[in-house]
């Protein structure tokens, strides 16, 4: 990002950036380095871009209240015709009902909220991460699966009752999206990502509690597996690159071809 930065302005050319991640409140939970030391350089970053995009309406007001301008909303997306509904088998041998987290394996997600809570049948994660080691060892009960790609993954979220998603720190949260895909409720904390998702969502896609077990117990009481996909259908590939080109103003941009490259068939 730095090196891309640095070359654009050497040569004149406007550039653009986006707020993926916050490093900020990583780096504190891992080193306990200040949050105002990590905006401080995320803000020197961004400062000279023509704009900095950001995943929701709420982080955007998070980053004005920091000091942040000239930011432009760009809502993520999934491939939804590789998450979609299809067979529920994958953990038939597990003990049911099946609460699935895919993700990074770091202190940062809160996976222990998830996997101390007490809940009915099998907790099952999927993912890697400088974490994995420990919880495996800690939470011998869970059924760690470890990465999984393409189809295997897709039939992961296909098998679970409710997708758990315990992180405070992400400000999207793109497997919220791919579970939903998948027709799988989510159970989250109300905070930003989780909230700007199932804003206005039918009960049937999932429940937010500051109490996990509870929105977990929730989301799998109520859960739709129709309604999830339908609600899923909003953050296609395509209408998130529609959003993306929007944000563009560059002489020579051409916007027809970025937006054919992301059609596809839900």
């Amino acid at each position: 990002g730095r090196a891309a930065r640095r070359f654009c302005k050497r040569r004149g050319y406007p550039y653009t950036t986006s707020f993926h991640t916050r490093f900020a409140e990583y780096a504190h939970a891992r080193w306990r380095v200040p949050l105002s030391w990590g905006y401080a350089v995320l803000k020197d970053f961004h400062r000279d871009s023509e704009a900095m995009m950001v995943a929701t309406e709420g982080v955007r007001q998070e980053l004005l209240a920091r000091g942040f301008s000239n930011m432009k909303l760009w809502p993520r997306g999934v491939d939804l015709s590789q998450f979609s509904l299809g067979p529920t088998d994958r953990f038939k041998d597990f003990p049911g009902p099946i609460f699935l987290y895919v993700g990074r394996l770091a202190v940062e997600k809160s996976i222990e909220d998830f996997l101390k809570a007490d809940l009915p049948g099998t907790k099952v994660v999927v993912g890697d991460g400088p974490q994995a080691e420990e919880l495996q060892k800690n939470y011998p009960e869970a059924k760690f699966l470890g990465p999984r790609y393409g189809d295997d993954l897709t039939a992961c979220y296909q098998g679970a009752d409710v997708f758990v998603f315990p992180s405070r720190t992400d400000t999207f949260g793109l497997v919220n999206i791919e579970a939903l895909a998948c027709g799988v409720p989510v159970a989250a904390y109300p905070v930003r990502g989780p909230l700007d998702i199932l804003e206005g969502a039918p009960l049937g896609c999932g429940t937010l509690d500051e109490d996990l077990r509870a929105a977990c117990l929730a989301a799998l009481e109520h859960r739709d597996p129709a309604l999830c996909r339908e609600w899923a259908t909003k953050f296609s590939w395509e209408a998130a690159t529609r959003q993306f080109v929007g944000n563009l103003e560059m002489p020579g941009f051409d916007e027809a071809f970025w937006l054919s490259s992301a059609k596809m068939d839900d």
